[in-house]
């Protein structure tokens, strides 16, 4: 791994650990082993080395929910897989975080790979739904962006009450309510399926 791999690496973990205001160049460059000099002969600075550590924090989130997303079976069962997936939840999302550092939202730059992210996952999610429901998977009632933005939502939320309460357990239990909704919705298997039951 080259320092400029090195420092992109080590401000990754920095930002997940501390934020952006809690993560100085000293710091990173602590971290990844290497000199100021080569920081700056790499990166123009703070915010640069940043930003190209959220994208690449961002497209690795995309990454591995799209595998699970994109996986054989229904848009129910997918949705779930990608919920119920390992996390480390005590440490939070590592681009929900983001949202509360507030040097972050201040930067147009800093920001837009925040909120691509989020948005491209609400729509997803809202996609897989679109498609249960022409499939006959899940019912018409269901509202595919209501829906996915409430699953959006009560993912980040699970990951703030598992932080505050020092447990995975609330983080487990929003995830649960929320399959449990999308359940609600899951359609029954017609009534025609299956071999014909005789008369007696």
């Amino acid at each position: 791994m080259d320092a400029a791999e090195r420092l992109v690496e080590s401000t990754r973990e920095l930002l997940w650990e501390r934020g952006y205001t809690g993560t100085s160049p000293k710091a990173i460059q602590q971290r990844a082993g290497v000199g100021q000099g080569s920081m700056y002969h790499h990166f123009a600075g703070k915010p640069d080395l940043a930003l190209a550590a959220i994208r690449r924090t961002a497209d690795e989130m995309r990454a591995k929910a799209e595998a699970q997303f994109s996986a054989p079976g229904t848009a129910a069962d997918r949705i779930a897989a990608y919920l119920r997936r390992e996390r480390e939840v005590l440490k939070g999302c590592p681009i929900g975080r983001l949202t509360q550092d507030p040097d972050v939202m201040a930067d147009p730059v800093l920001r837009a790979p925040v909120d691509e992210t989020l948005a491209w996952l609400r729509t997803r999610l809202a996609e897989l739904m679109t498609e249960g429901r022409e499939r006959g998977e899940l019912d018409a009632a269901l509202d595919p962006p209501t829906t996915a933005a409430t699953v959006v939502a009560t993912l980040q939320g699970g990951y703030v009450l598992a932080r505050a309460a020092d447990s995975v357990h609330p983080f487990d239990q929003a995830i649960a309510g929320v399959l449990g909704l999308l359940a609600a919705h899951v359609s029954a298997a017609p009534a025609d399926e299956g071999p014909p039951v005789p008369r007696a």
